[in-house]
């Protein structure tokens, strides 16, 4: 799992939070994410929806494609479909996505890279594996999250950030074990390069064998940890926590003069997971509003669901270029 590495030993480093004056936050849930096929027909493990969604709020989807070794004339993408009233975040590890969408972003997503779609007032896109992916085949490792927006923003013009693994903040473990990336939001005084409508934060961690980390959480955000592979433990109370699984913290055992996650990843992972325990670490300011959602619209009422099935059928979610395959119907895209 390449994403973007460095020597944690050349990093900042985060703070050592004092343990008597941090508020650490507590396990409330532990989630098994479901399988399910999307797209053109390739796999995903998904541990929400599927739970409360209010624990995850602002986050309304989380799905883990891989990670997977595609023969050749395996790899699978989506096709054209539309979006309203969210944002959707790629993140690709390990092999390339191929991103195209209505107002003419897009690009190679590969290898510690993050393309970062506001689909706003509505928006048609395509993901699919490049060529050489569906020729020769290949390992392939991503996620892909979808952030809600408030009211207020459902409508904002559509944008698009295409986040290189190069612009990523990278940060150290506060002993220099471990490797922290900061996509968007920020730990402390460092900030990660995403732009959001919604406060959040989106890490991912490479905790080393029997190591912990300790990070600085915003005491109004909520906070998930979900495991891309290896094993290890989360919360004061070290629960174990295995590839697949997502753990919602509540509040804190403590009252404390700030907020704290903490997580040790196990002595011995398995040979799969590499060099250490890979670890999604998100949390966000909830947005606390009315949730309606059908396939690939999320609103605030059920009206502004069909407001927005009228307004793709009449064509004004963008045109898709004519020389690509004419899209599914909305009723037929239910992802991503």
């Amino acid at each position: 799992m390449p994403a973007v590495t460095a020597d944690p030993l050349t990093l900042p480093r985060l703070p050592r939070l004092p343990e008597a004056d941090t508020g650490w936050r507590r396990v409330a849930k532990v989630v098994t994410a479901q399988r399910h096929l999307e797209g053109e027909g390739f796999e995903v493990r998904r541990p929400f929806p599927g739970m409360d969604l209010s624990l995850a709020d602002p986050f309304l989807l989380l799905d883990h494609m891989g990670a997977v070794e595609y023969a050749p004339g395996e790899a699978k993408g989506t096709p054209w479909h539309p979006h309203r009233g969210f944002e959707t975040v790629t993140y690709i590890m390990d092999g390339a996505f191929q991103h195209q969408d209505t107002t003419g972003g897009g690009g190679l997503i590969s290898d510690g890279a993050t393309q970062w779609m506001t689909a706003g007032a509505g928006i048609q896109h395509i993901e699919q594996p490049p060529p050489e992916l569906v020729a020769k085949g290949g390992l392939f490792h991503g996620v892909q999250l979808w952030v809600n927006l408030p009211r207020a923003q459902k409508w904002v013009p559509p944008r698009y950030q295409d986040i290189e693994a190069r612009d990523v903040t990278l940060l150290a473990a506060d002993d220099g074990s471990s490797l922290v990336r900061v996509i968007a939001g920020s730990l402390g005084e460092h900030q990660g390069p995403g732009v959001t409508y919604t406060p959040i934060n989106f890490l991912h961690a490479t905790v080393a064998p029997g190591a912990r980390l300790a990070l600085p959480w915003p005491r109004e955000f909520n906070a998930l940890v979900y495991v891309l592979s290896g094993r290890g433990t989360v919360g004061v109370e070290e629960i174990a926590l295995d590839e697949g699984r997502l753990a919602v913290f509540g509040g804190s055992h403590q009252v404390g003069e700030q907020d704290g996650l903490v997580v040790r990843a196990a002595d011995r992972q398995p040979v799969a997971a590499g060099s250490g325990w890979e670890i999604l670490v998100l949390g966000g300011l909830p947005i606390r509003e009315p949730v309606a959602r059908y396939g690939p619209f999320v609103m605030n009422t059920r009206e502004e669901l069909i407001q927005a099935f009228e307004d793709f059928q009449a064509g004004r979610m963008g045109t898709v270029p004519a020389e690509r395959v004419p899209h599914r119907s909305a009723a037929d895209t239910s992802l991503t």
